[in-house]
């Protein structure tokens, strides 16, 4: 079938697009991969600075840690001093390691569950060593130290001695009062730094000779950043290096109860501080090469498409689509409007009204021989074709009825 007539344009005339915004994979990369690999670049930089500072990040009260809560520092005075300081992560192991020459260090009694607190009261019972606890409470003592209660916290900071004990009188004034207090009915037990009449810390004999067990209602003596004041290191370093070997327990996960206590603390809250610097160095560094690399907006840029394409092509091409697509109708009323179009100034037709049938048949049919022929009316807005054949035919009636209007 012939295809429907194109706006009037001269055969050979080259269509060209007025813009191209298109880009290739190609031109993608080219452009992106810089931007990619400086981030790339940025990312292992931040994941290798967060993994340095992380070696030394191991949580509160742990020796191996020189952040301001951790104890490091009384670790190292203790071995200058050569004490041995071994650190145990589990109940069994703690108490396994427990002995008269030993020193056994529970961070965080209360988070121990019942069968990691029988374990470390047998080691308090029968190893005739010292077993320190810090901060037990109500949750703890009546496994560990049943002969102690203990009582609200105090606001006080720095507390004098008020007892005989060696190592409180040879520290003196010492950092114990932030935090819990204890009382018991014991008459052999030792109890220091008071406040409000109730002390701070407690010793209590053992069962076996030699032994004995200290509640440290405040870890504040054991932590970096309070070492040095008053005389917390002292304090600190009697009561963990009376003995010449020392296991500090810290308690994990697995030490802890199904129904243990709560972790309140957020995802952020979790992360640990390295990361977060080194994620927001990251973002902030995106951003910038972000602007860096971010395209003006401003008018396209016209550019002539590498090929040219001749006007019959095109006509050629949507004739097609139109059989394909079985659009007689769509093919007929193109093929009727542009001759229309070209029909109404030849016989004096305003444009205007190229499309009015009741102004353009009566001036085609006076221009036309009186001779039997098509009607005009129904060759210019007539009905849609029936078949393809009828298509083509009706394009024949078209040309016919163009050719006699200018030959007339």
């Amino acid at each position: 079938m012939t295809g429907p007539t194109p706006p009037p344009a001269g055969p050979g005339t080259d269509r060209r697009a007025a813009t191209s915004t298109a880009l290739t994979g190609a031109q993608l990369w080219a452009r992106a991969r810089g931007l990619l690999l400086a981030l790339g670049i940025l990312l292992a930089a931040a994941l290798a600075l967060a993994g340095l500072q992380a070696g030394d990040h191991h949580g509160l009260l742990d020796p191996r840690s020189a952040d301001r809560d951790g104890s490091r520092a009384l670790a190292q005075l203790l071995k200058e001093r050569g004490v041995t300081t071994r650190v145990v992560t589990n109940a069994d192991e703690a108490a396994a390691a427990a002995g008269p020459r030993t020193t056994l260090l529970v961070t965080a009694p209360d988070l121990l569950g019942e069968p990691q607190r029988r374990a470390i009261r047998s080691a308090i019972d029968l190893s005739g060593g010292r077993t320190v606890l810090i901060a037990p409470t109500g949750l703890s003592l009546p496994d560990l130290a049943p002969a102690a209660h203990a009582k609200s916290s105090t606001d006080s900071d720095d507390l004098d001695p008020g007892c005989a004990l060696p190592a409180a009188t040879t520290a003196g004034r010492a950092g114990t009062g932030d935090g819990l207090r204890y009382t018991t009915a014991l008459p052999a037990a030792t109890a220091c730094y008071p406040s409000d009449g109730d002390p701070t810390v407690l010793v209590l004999p053992g069962t076996t000779k030699g032994g004995d067990t200290v509640l440290l209602g405040s870890e504040r003596i054991l932590l970096n950043q309070h070492l040095a004041e008053q005389g917390n290191a002292s304090l600190a370093l009697q009561l963990l290096g009376s003995r010449p070997h020392l296991v500090w327990y810290l308690p994990t996960l697995a030490d802890m109860p199904p129904d243990g206590p709560a972790d309140d603390k957020s995802l952020l809250e979790l992360v640990p501080a390295g990361w977060l610097w080194a994620l927001l160095q990251l973002a902030v560094a995106a951003v910038l090469a972000a602007l860096w690399r971010a395209r003006r907006l401003g008018p396209l840029v016209t550019e002539n498409l590498p090929v040219a394409i001749r006007a019959s092509e095109t006509t050629e091409g949507r004739a097609r689509l139109y059989r394909k697509a079985s659009a007689r109708d769509r093919a007929a009323t193109v093929l009727r409007a542009a001759a229309r179009e070209r029909l109404a100034p030849l016989v004096g037709v305003p444009p205007a009204r190229a499309h009015d049938p009741e102004a353009l048949v009566p001036a085609v049919s006076a221009r036309l021989p009186h001779a039997a022929g098509p009607d005009p009316a129904t060759t210019l807005f007539g009905a849609t074709p029936a078949d393809d054949a009828a298509l083509v035919a009706l394009t024949d009636h078209l040309d016919a009825l163009e050719r006699e209007v200018r030959t007339s």
